[in-house]
């Protein structure tokens, strides 16, 4: 009887914290998109400078600063790489959440952009979205648990019927030397 509600306890601590999944996800990816729209306003200057005077090279335009013997514009090619490489950066993250929610959900799990991540973490709000992906999410993630539960269950039964077994096995091992002596 035990095990039946470690059951369900497993399938329903899975099932709320599934269906929080998708709505992170979501809230992963919309902060994604607004630091990579922030980005561009920022950088914006920059790419039509680059488009004006080096086709559109940001790589030309950060190597003429580079190269300049004005201190204040050699500092400023530094300020442009690091805002072009997030620019860069974003824009990848953005194309990595493209596409069904197990590969998006796998992207956040296993390759997220730390700093949104934490960000998404600290600032995320629960709720229980009655919506397909939030109900599949937290069926199959509550299943998973509950499996699980079930397994380690049966596998501790098996180990405690194994040790009295062995146990028996030893008493009457040791009664029966004793009747032969």
């Amino acid at each position: 009887m035990v095990a039946d509600y470690m059951r369900l306890i497993a399938f329903a601590v899975g099932l709320l914290v599934g269906v929080q999944v998708p709505n992170f996800v979501d809230q992963y990816a919309k902060r994604v998109s607004a630091h990579q729209i922030e980005v561009t306003r920022n950088f914006s200057g920059f790419q039509e400078t680059a488009d004006r005077f080096f086709g559109g090279s940001v790589e030309a335009l950060i190597a003429h600063h580079a190269a300049s013997a004005d201190r204040v514009f050699k500092n400023e090619a530094k300020s442009i790489r690091e805002m072009y490489d997030r620019l860069t950066s974003l824009t990848a993250e953005l194309a990595a959440l493209k596409g069904p929610l197990i590969k998006q959900i796998i992207h956040v799990v296993f390759r997220p952009n730390n700093e949104i991540l934490n960000e998404t973490r600290s600032a995320y709000t629960y709720t229980v979205p009655l919506n397909a992906p939030g109900i599949v999410s937290g069926i199959t993630l509550g299943a998973f648990l509950a499996i699980g539960v079930e397994t380690l269950l049966l596998a501790g039964v098996r180990l405690v019927r194994r040790g009295r077994r062995g146990r028996q096995s030893a008493r009457i091992g040791r009664a029966t030397s004793s009747r032969e002596r």
